[in-house]
């Protein structure tokens, strides 16, 4: 029977039609229309879903800028959400990178200005006493999956005050496309905290709490009522932080970690789809993890994420911790991080490198002299900063590293520490590449290589239905190195020069479901789900995850698309 929370009452007239979540637009059958009062108000005609998806595809194809066409989505989801998704399935890999990233950055920049219809949930610091109510307005008891974020770090864009929200609601979009989560059980929220963006404060038409970001104090104690609201409502719903300053993004996992099920992607989930394609990249050239030496250039969140998940691999590949920890280098801007750097981060700490050790490198702790001194098979940016992996550092990296693995990871494109293209030319097509942003293949000395999309999107679904199919308390390593194992060996024949180190974006749900599989198993032994577990695992999964259907009452079941009873189509909205 359908999930939805509306009711039954509310679901008649023109109201219906404004409802994505249960509007069939033109799928509603002859008997519905007159039942549901709906005769005038629709085209006489009846389509199909896969009728009504390529109609909604032409129209997606006419618009100039990757923009426009992200603006065009988001309004058909607020219209069809069961098209908005069949839409994306279906061609997933060209609209992931429209919906999400690169094409989401400009999505929060001009979030106020592209502004339609509210979606998610707003918590605004200056109604902080109204916490609880306001939360009470979501009307569906029975929320999964909650993405937050205070839009401090968008990307690589910086502060975007409210407009932030477009992250969560990008995120939430790819759980339910690639991991079959229901969208009705997941909810962005964006907690409007004040920006600093001084554009955003002078803009007259930013849409948010036009004040500089809250000191410190009253920011922990605005976080804290409101997770611990979210807790309330939804005592199992998973937590994922998103786009949190470098300030705050480890020290909120380290204090909430213990309390909620919740995770961060930029830290845990970055860490994990780069450790996957690393365990991928040793397939590819028969190293092993325990023996690389890797250089991590960008030591906030997501740097020392990844150089944490590196140490932990090692470790359980029987390394000494001392000995795991003195095979990564950290770089931040001042260059390598030491023990007599001027300023470092608690999380930096441990990757400090002893002085005594730099004695031959005359002081020079820039990126060329310690690929020069270091000698990594490793190089990973996580740093912002576009062109940083210049030919000279790559030259030298593949002078004493028969295929060296570099990962450009920063988004958005413009931010890439180095274009594909070149890393291939620079290390004479031997470099195992894997970027942040999307790249099509690259033609090297006749061969072609395709370019795999180091994308969270290959983690990120399959953690969280795993989690919230078992309703597990807490999110452990073990789970995450699981879901790396599981990334890492998904690509069959990654020997074969030019193959992507990943699968195609196409085959993620599959892939989303074995990693769900994993991480509820670990769940399960480790005795943090609340649901019990009385069938198969699988089977479990398999039930739990959703696919864009309608319900039919005449019919008493869902249909989907590629059936070839009248399935679906949309009302009200520009498809061409």
């Amino acid at each position: 029977m359908p999930t939805h929370s509306v009711p039954e009452e509310l679901q008649r007239g023109r109201l219906l039609l404004e409802l994505p979540r249960i509007n069939k637009g033109l799928a509603f059958s002859r008997e519905e229309r007159v039942k549901k009062g709906l005769l005038g108000l629709l085209p006489y005609g009846v389509e199909t879903l896969d009728d009504q998806v390529q109609r909604a595809y032409q129209a997606y194809a006419q618009k100039n800028t990757a923009l426009e066409r992200h603006i065009y989505l988001r309004q058909l989801q607020n219209v069809d959400e069961v098209l908005f998704f069949q839409l994306i399935i279906d061609h997933s890999s060209e609209m992931l990178p429209i919906i999400y990233t690169p094409t989401v950055g400009d999505a929060c920049k001009y979030f106020s200005e592209i502004y339609r219809k509210p979606q998610g949930l707003f918590l605004n610091y200056p109604e902080r006493e109204s916490i609880d109510a306001i939360i009470s307005n979501v009307p569906n008891e029975n929320i999964e999956v909650v993405v937050v974020t205070d839009g401090e770090a968008i990307l690589g864009i910086g502060d975007q005050g409210v407009g932030g929200m477009g992250i969560p609601i990008g995120k939430l979009s790819l759980y339910s496309a690639l991991g079959g989560i229901d969208p009705e059980v997941a909810l962005p929220v964006a907690l409007d905290v004040g920006t600093n963006n001084k554009v955003l404060l002078n803009d007259s038409v930013y849409v948010g709490w036009r004040h500089k970001r809250l000191d410190q104090k009253e920011y922990d104690e605005f976080v804290e009522t409101a997770l611990i609201s979210i807790h309330k409502r939804w005592p199992h719903a998973v937590i994922q932080f998103e786009d949190f300053g470098s300030a705050n993004s480890q020290r909120l996992l380290d204090k909430y970690i213990d309390r909620f099920c919740c995770f961060n992607d930029d830290i845990q989930g970055t860490a994990a789809v780069t450790l996957g394609c690393l365990i991928a990249a040793c397939r590819a050239t028969g190293n092993r993890l325990i023996d690389s030496k890797s250089v991590i250039v960008g030591a906030g969140a997501a740097g020392t994420g990844i150089a944490n998940s590196l140490v932990s691999a090692m470790m359980d590949a029987g390394l000494e911790r001392e000995s795991a920890f003195k095979r990564i280098y950290v770089l931040n801007s001042k260059g390598l991080i030491h023990n007599g750097s001027t300023i470092i981060r608690s999380s930096q700490q441990p990757f400090a490198r002893d002085e005594k050790e730099l004695t031959d490198w005359n002081g020079d702790y820039q990126l060329l002299n310690t690929v020069r001194q270091a000698r990594p098979n490793v190089l990973i940016g996580v740093s912002g900063q576009g062109g940083f992996f210049t030919e000279q550092i790559v030259r030298e990296m593949s002078r004493h590293s028969e295929r060296p693995c570099i990962f450009p990871l920063s988004n958005p494109t413009s931010q890439a520490e180095a274009l594909p293209s070149d890393l291939l030319k620079w290390s004479d097509g031997r470099a195992v590449v894997a970027t942040g942003s999307p790249f099509g293949s690259e033609q090297y000395n006749g061969t072609t290589y395709e370019i795999a999309q180091c994308n969270n999107a290959y983690a990120f679904p399959g953690l969280g239905l795993g989690l919230s199919a078992v309703k597990a308390r807490r999110v452990t390593n073990e789970m995450l190195a699981a879901v790396s194992h599981v990334v890492g060996c998904a690509q069959p024949n990654v020997d074969k020069l030019g193959t992507s180190l990943l699968p195609p974006l196409t085959s993620v749900r599959q892939l989303s479901r074995e990693i769900a599989i994993a991480v509820a198993k670990i769940a399960v032994e480790q005795g943090l789900n609340d649901k019990e577990v009385i069938s198969d695992v699988e089977q479990m999964i398999d039930t739990k995850m959703w696919y864009p259907s309608y319900w039919f009452e005449s019919e008493n079941q869902f249909l989907k698309s590629g059936t070839s009873t009248v399935s679906c189509a949309m009302s009200g909205f520009e498809a061409g």
